[in-house]
Formats: structure tokens, C-alpha cells, sequence
């Protein structure tokens, strides 16, 4: 047999003690975000850090200003050529509130068969405990069945990414030579459906501001002034209401620079996911896709950029009625970018517009929030293509490139810290209730995720960075 199917075969074997393993992770409270269960994060990390040194990893645990950094490094075959491979996971978990909706205790893991098919339910079953321990599981048994792994491979779990990750940053600036690698994995993704398996390409970035106009000194009694004053209420709706054409496309000066067109093979690819927009818009009540004109929701959501409105205020808005007219009015604006957009100019070119159609007597303040870049992977970057032929054979269909319309900001920083470039690969569906009472995973993810690694991780070793 070749060393990955020796590889599987050993997976296999190791299920039912690998599922134990799992279990014995979930039931440590390791609650980032709540001081209390402090110990308990450490208790986790220190958990990962003695299993990857019983497989055959150098591991230690990290110490940061708050939750600890597990890093682990397996030199790979004597002599190997091939990339050097970072995998990400974190081992914190959300808050389990309301405990009351939990059908079971939340970190007492319990197995339970729906419809046929397994699941696992406890807090940090899919969101990330049960996904990291994939490729534990991968690892161990590629090491058990040949005594190493195919390429190098250096491990970084992270203890606060469900606390916003305040302590990332600075780690990866001081760690930054030790876990610079060829490519990043990152495993907190989902599957495109229980039977498809799939690899994010590519991530929204955004650029928000919270825009203020600014009238009178006061607010001012509409019949004694009203038709006079400026009413800066009036005049942010004008002025939000100009940042779409009539085809639904952004006004913006430079909006769309760096922004491409998904290439037609990976738009023909979406077009056979089988995705249905009136169902995904009826979920929430709607019918009709708005935005872009003459675009489908998938790529709305995935491959566009976009301004939307998110929050309005002004004047009196309590019970009653109070016929005022307004001092000020806010707006909460927010852009989501695409490809090489500048979240930077895009916000420069906003408060433009904005300072552009401003009448006499009034003016415009700003406070800035998010600016980040969005991330997209060349279609044909040599390593999505070997993952993407692992996953294709693994699952006995072919794995859907897909894109997110959020962000996933580890990856950001592996890209501006690091300068890698990530696959993300996960098992999670979106049933999983990840953040929610009853959280599980599917235990066909858990045991087919194990063994997709594996073949990654062939699929990269046979590859060269450079094809």
C-alpha cells in the first residue's frame, strides 16, 4: 500500500479512541471571553500541548497577556522538499448561555443519531474543537502508520479567537520566524453541504464609518421654523440615497477599482452548486435579490463589493410624537470589499460624496471603525488545486470553491504578519447552531475530516510551492 493509504487504514482504526479523545477536550469549560474559566483555557491548551508531544510534535504552551498560544512543530520526512504547512485552529469556545435551551449538558458530550446519522453535541463541538482534532487525528495517524508526516508542519492554536483575539497580533509579530510557513490551513469553515465538501477562496474586507450632520445649535420647533432650517435629517437621507445608481451600483469615486470579475469557470461552478436564491431569501422573508443589477446572489454575497446603511438616528424617537427639527442626524455606513480594494480610499472617497452635497449651514463629522483589506486566492495557485483534488477524492465529489461574505481575520493577519497565503478547510455545517444552545457536529465531519487532512497534506507533499 502507499503511505497515505496506509495512512487512512490507520485513521480508521483509530476512530472510536479518537472520538474518546475529542470527548475528553470538550468537557474542559475553556470559556475565553469569562475570566472565571480561566484556568480551564489553560487547561485545554495544556490538554493539546500533551497530546502533540505523545504523537511526536516538539509542543509547548505559550504564555500571552491573557488566554496561552499552543505551538507545535514536526519536522516532517529527513530530506523532504515539500512546503512547509501551518495549521490554525483555536481551542476557546463561546459562552453557553441560555443553559436552559441545552437538550443536553453543554460540556458533558453526547452522541445522538437524527435521521441517521451521528452527531455530536456539546459547546465546541464544530466551533473549533471537534474541526481542529481533525487534524490532530490526521497527523497521528499518519505518524503511527509511517513514522512521520509528508512535509513539515508547524501547529498554532489559539485560546481567544471567540474573545476577539487581543492577543494575536503581538504574538505573531514576535513569533513571526518560527511560524512563517509556505501556506497557512485554517480549518474554521464550513462544508458546502453534508455531502460537498468545500475551500474558501476568498473574504470581504471592510471600510465603515459613523458620518454625523451637523444643522442648527439645536434642536428647533418645526412650526416655528420649519421651511426655513436646514433639516439635517433631510439632508442625510439625500445624501445616503446618492450612494446608489439605479442599477444598484455604488457612486463612489473609485469604488470599483480593483474590483474583477469572478473568472467564468468558477462562476459556471457556482452556477452547478444547486444554490437557490428564492429559498435563501424566503428563509428571511423576502423574494426579490436587491444590489448589483444583472448579478446572482452568489456572487452578491461572495464576489462583490457593497455600501449598506447600517443604522440611522436623528431627532426624537421615542413614544409619542415631538414635531422638532433635529440639531444633527448619524448614519452608520459600512462597505464591504472585494479583491484588491483600498478600505482606506474607499473611506476617503466616502467622506467626499458626503462633504460634496453638503448645503450651507451645515457640516459633517466622522468617526472611523473597521478598515481591513478584503483576501482572495488566485484561482490557480497551484495548492488550492492538489487540496481541492484531495477533498475530490476523499468525498467522491467534487469540492466546491467557494467564497464567504464575511471575514475571518486570522487570516488576514497571516497574510500583513506573515505573508502566507491560507486554504480554509473546513468540515462544519451551517445546522451546526455554532455560538447557540445544542452545537454539534456531525460525526461523518469528524471521522471523513480526519482523513481528508491526511490527503491534503500527501496532496501538498507531492506538489512543489513553486509549479
Amino acid at each position: 500500500m502507499s503511505p497515505l493509504q496506509t495512512a487512512l487504514e490507520k485513521i480508521d482504526a483509530n476512530s472510536d479512541a479518537a472520538v474518546d479523545r475529542l470527548f475528553e477536550l470538550l468537557r474542559i469549560e475553556s470559556i475565553s471571553t469569562d475570566p472565571a474559566f480561566k484556568e480551564s483555557c489553560t487547561k485545554a491548551g495544556q490538554w493539546l500541548v500533551d497530546e502533540l508531544n505523545t504523537i511526536g510534535f516538539d509542543a509547548s504552551l505559550r504564555p500571552t497577556p491573557g488566554h496561552p498560544m499552543v505551538v507545535a512543530h514536526h519536522p516532517g520526512p529527513e530530506g523532504a522538499t515539500a512546503p512547509h504547512v501551518l495549521f490554525y485552529g483555536h481551542y476557546d469556545v463561546q459562552p453557553v448561555d441560555p443553559l436552559e435551551l441545552w437538550d443536553t449538558p453543554p460540556f458533558e458530550p453526547t452522541v445522538k443519531e437524527v435521521e441517521g446519522a451521528k452527531r455530536i453535541y456539546a459547546r465546541g463541538s464544530s466551533d473549533d474543537k471537534g474541526q481542529l482534532m481533525t487534524f490532530v487525528e490526521a497527523c497521528r495517524g499518519w505518524i503511527e502508520a509511517t513514522g512521520s508526516l509528508p512535509c513539515r508542519v508547524t501547529i498554532l492554536f489559539e485560546g481567544e479567537e471567540e474573545s476577539g483575539s487581543p492577543s494575536l497580533e503581538p504574538f505573531l509579530a514576535a513569533a513571526a520566524e518560527e511560524l512563517r510557513a509556505d501556506i497557512a490551513l485554517v480549518c474554521d469553515t464550513n462544508m458546502w453541504d453534508a455531502q460537498t465538501p468545500a475551500i474558501t477562496t476568498a473574504l470581504r474586507g471592510m471600510a465603515s464609518d459613523e458620518v454625523t450632520i451637523h444643522a442648527a445649535s439645536r434642536d428647533l420647533h418645526s412650526g416655528y421654523y420649519g421651511g426655513a432650517a436646514q433639516n439635517p435629517i433631510h439632508v442625510l437621507s439625500r445624501i445616503l440615497a446618492d450612494l446608489h445608481d439605479d442599477t444598484g451600483a455604488v457612486t463612489l469615486d473609485g469604488f470599483y477599482d480593483g474590483v474583477e470579475d469572478v473568472p467564468d469557470d468558477i462562476r459556471q461552478s457556482w452556477d452547478k452548486l444547486g444554490f437557490s436564491a428564492k429559498d435563501f431569501l424566503g428563509e428571511v422573508g423576502l423574494s426579490m435579490p436587491s444590489g448589483e443589477a444583472n448579478r446572482t446572489v452568489l456572487e452578491q454575497t461572495w464576489a462583490r463589493p457593497t455600501a449598506e446603511v447600517n443604522g440611522v438616528t436623528g431627532g426624537y424617537t421615542g413614544e409619542g410624537f415631538k414635531t422638532v427639527i433635529a440639531a444633527q442626524a448619524s448614519a452608520k455606513v459600512s462597505f464591504r470589499l472585494v479583491g484588491t480594494q483600498d478600505p482606506d480610499r474607499v473611506a476617503a472617497a466616502f467622506r467626499k460624496h458626503v462633504e460634496e452635497r453638503l448645503p450651507e449651514d451645515c457640516r459633517a463629522s466622522f468617526i472611523p471603525h473597521g478598515r481591513n483589506p478584503a483576501t482572495q486566492l488566485d484561482y490557480n495557485m497551484p495548492q488550492l488545486k492538489q487540496a481541492a483534488q484531495a477533498l475530490t477524492d476523499e468525498w467522491e465529489t467534487d469540492a466546491a470553491i467557494i467564497a464567504g461574505g464575511g471575514s475571518i481575520p486570522i487570516v488576514g493577519n497571516f497574510k500583513r504578519q506573515l505573508g502566507m497565503d491560507s486554504l480554509l478547510i473546513g468540515y462544519a455545517l451551517s445546522s451546526d447552531a455554532i455560538h447557540s444552545p445544542n452545537e454539534k457536529y456531525e460525526m461523518k465531519s469528524f471521522q471523513k475530516g480526519a482523513r481528508s487532512w491526511a490527503r491534503v497534506l500527501s496532496a501538498l507533499a507531492e506538489g512543489s510551492v513553486s509549479d
